[in-house]
């Protein structure tokens, strides 16, 4: 197929090829998104559970000081107790004689016999606080052991978690700077073929110009050889093969059909909206124009300024277009359209079925 209407050269629509790559370049930036979101909430509750992780240490090295103050504690009253249980066991328990007789007043003999009896109550009493309070100790340090080790799976999971999802989000960046790799090469090399492109329409241009010219020459050297409406006569199309134009249902303009008939085998000419030659656009404008409607010398403009039409609906006259909007027709019904589709061909009629790139069709207000 030709390249884009030349009208519309200048702001043509991406081709088919940029538009399937930008479809991807989409489609993986959405991924990356959903990728992020993700990766951001994994972040969040890796970071909280450094922080508990992190508590459960502090609280951990805490009860372990702790621990060792009741450890040490606990060595110095059962160093006590020894030592009391031996006085015991050498001495025996001080009777009521030995408290007497060591007494100097009555004050003496009082505090002497308060601390006979309270001595072994407060050996005891400290004992077993002691060792209360190693027990508690020791049961605190195992719940914390139990908690730092679930704490540190858990920010080894998500640990993990987060390295997968970050490896995943740089083969998704790397796939897009792929994308956009892809997209400037094929840009690059597009731009290449409409400038080669350009440069053979404006050598047809200047050919067929000169042709014209030298037949003007030879015309004006032999008058008497010219019919005297040679002028009229090569503005009009060459004649047309028979074509049928499907009866239209209702709507549209189907005498814009008809009329887009009469120029079938009028040359492609770049720019051309005349019937000395035409370019897509310039045929739709051209044929338009004979109704009293102004459409832009644009495919995409024409695209915009006209409503869309389902498939099942289109009648003749209105508008098929294809090629990401680089290509327009004029529909005529039974699937076929007339359009001027390159440098090289005429106004023809062509298929639907066999043409590809469809967009979509569209009717003139």
């Amino acid at each position: 197929m030709a390249w884009l209407c030349a009208a519309a050269a200048s702001a043509a629509p991406p081709s088919h090829a940029i538009r399937v790559q930008r479809a991807r370049e989409h489609a993986v930036i959405a991924q990356i998104d959903r990728i992020g979101a993700s990766l951001e909430s994994t972040i969040q509750e890796y970071d909280g559970a450094r922080i508990r992780l992190a508590r459960v240490r502090a609280n951990l090295r805490a009860n372990e000081y702790a621990l060792g103050v009741a450890r040490t504690n606990l060595h110095a009253s059962q160093v006590r107790l020894e030592r009391r249980l031996v006085e015991l066991y050498m001495h025996g328990q001080p009777g009521a004689l030995d408290v007497l007789a060591g007494a100097k007043s009555l004050s003496d003999l009082i505090d002497r016999v308060e601390s006979a009896k309270v001595l072994t109550q407060q050996d005891s009493s400290l004992a077993r606080a002691t060792l209360s309070f190693t027990q508690t100790v020791q049961q605190r340090e195992r719940l914390l052991k139990r908690q730092r080790a679930e704490r540190a799976a858990t920010v080894a999971r998500l640990a993990s978690r987060r390295r997968t999802i970050e490896g995943a989000l740089a083969q998704q960046r790397r796939l897009l700077a792929s994308i956009h790799t892809t997209i400037r090469a094929i840009q690059a090399r597009e731009a290449a073929a409409a400038a080669a492109h350009r440069r053979e329409v404006l050598r047809e241009i200047a050919a067929a110009k000169a042709a014209a010219e030298a037949r003007a020459q030879a015309a004006a050297n032999t008058p008497d050889q010219q019919p005297q409406d040679a002028g009229a006569a090569s503005a009009l199309p060459p004649s047309p093969a028979p074509v049928t134009i499907a009866p239209s249902s209702g709507g549209g303009h189907p005498q814009a059909a008809s009329l887009a008939a009469q120029y079938l085998g009028v040359p492609y000419v770049w720019g051309g909206a005349s019937p000395g030659g035409f370019d897509c656009s310039g045929l739709v404008m051209y044929v338009y124009a004979q109704l009293g409607i102004s459409l832009p010398h644009y495919t995409v403009s024409q695209w915009n300024a006209t409503i869309p039409v389902a498939p099942s609906d289109m009648q003749p006259g209105d508008l098929v277009f294809f090629d990401g909007l680089g290509h327009v027709g004029i529909y005529i019904g039974n699937g076929q359209f007339i359009d001027a589709p390159h440098t090289g061909s005429v106004v023809r009629v062509d298929s639907l079925s066999n043409f590809g790139g469809f967009d979509g069709a569209r009717r003139v207000p």
